[in-house]
């Protein structure tokens, strides 16, 4: 288990190496507003944690377990900020800077509860599969074509 604050920097990384096609470390400080030996002290905490392939002053890779915690932080963001968004209809820049406090604040339980509310309020689906973010097996419900990019 990692910390809230390597979960964001992972999450960045992901997000980083999504739109970019690599991570550097200059790229993860503008993005999180931070110093450079601030990201290479979360670089080498995930690297311990065998998240991240990384040699000094080079490139930056998720590994495959990385990649999967990455996504799973995603999701659980996306659905706190669905409903910030979607049902309590605030403003998309209000509710994506409460959605970033209140996921690192609340448990994986308290995110299944709250998916099942948010797809069951849009009418997403019924996420009657007993939806759980620590399982794979509901990677292809509706809930995935929600998230923009």
């Amino acid at each position: 288990m990692i910390s809230k604050s390597l979960e964001e920097y992972l999450k960045n990384m992901y997000i980083l190496q999504k739109k970019n096609g690599n991570i550097r470390v200059t790229d993860i400080a503008q993005k999180m507003n931070c110093t450079k030996p601030s990201v290479n002290k979360a670089i080498y905490n995930l690297k311990d944690h065998g998240l991240v392939y990384y040699e000094s002053y080079g490139t930056i890779e998720l590994t495959e377990e990385g990649k999967d915690l990455a996504k799973k932080i995603l999701e659980a963001y996306d659905i706190v900020y669905l409903f910030l968004k979607d049902v309590l209809n605030l403003p998309e820049d209000k509710a994506e800077k409460e959605a970033e406090k209140i996921k690192s604040s609340i448990t994986d339980e308290t995110v299944n509860k709250l998916a099942k509310y948010v797809h069951q309020v849009l009418g997403l689906s019924s996420l009657d599969c007993d939806y759980d973010i620590n399982k794979e097996k509901c990677r292809s419900c509706a809930r995935r074509t929600v998230r923009k990019e």
